[in-house]
C-alpha cells in the first residue's frame, strides 16, 4: 500500500511543474525580446544534447566525431533532408574508423 502512495506522490510532484507553466504562459504577455529567447532554448538544448554525443562517438578519437558533425552541419547548410544528413554522418564516422 505504502508503494502506491509513493508512486502516486511521485506521479503529482512530476506534473505540477509541467502543468502550472502552461496555464501561467497564456496568461502572460511576453515582451518581443523575450519570445525571441524563448523561441531560441529548443535550438541551445538540442545542441547541448548533441555535442557531448559528438566528442564520444568514438572515445580515443574525439575528432571522428567533429569531422561528422560538421558534415552534417554542411548538409544541413545546404537543406538537404534529414535522412540523409544523419545517414551521411554516421557514414563519415564508419569511414574514418575503418
Amino acid at each position: 500500500m505504502m508503494i502506491w502512495v509513493i508512486i502516486i506522490g511521485m506521479a503529482i510532484v512530476t506534473v505540477i511543474p509541467r502543468i502550472i507553466p502552461a496555464f501561467i504562459v497564456d496568461l502572460i504577455q511576453f515582451p518581443d525580446w523575450m519570445n525571441k529567447w524563448l523561441q531560441a532554448i529548443p535550438y541551445a538544448a538540442l545542441g547541448a544534447l548533441i555535442f557531448p554525443g559528438i566528442m564520444t562517438v568514438v572515445p580515443e578519437k574525439p575528432y571522428i566525431g567533429v569531422i561528422a558533425g560538421v558534415v552534417a552541419i554542411a548538409l544541413s547548410w545546404l537543406r538537404i533532408h534529414v535522412i540523409l544528413v544523419v545517414l551521411s554522418a554516421i557514414l563519415t564516422v564508419f569511414l574514418l574508423t575503418i
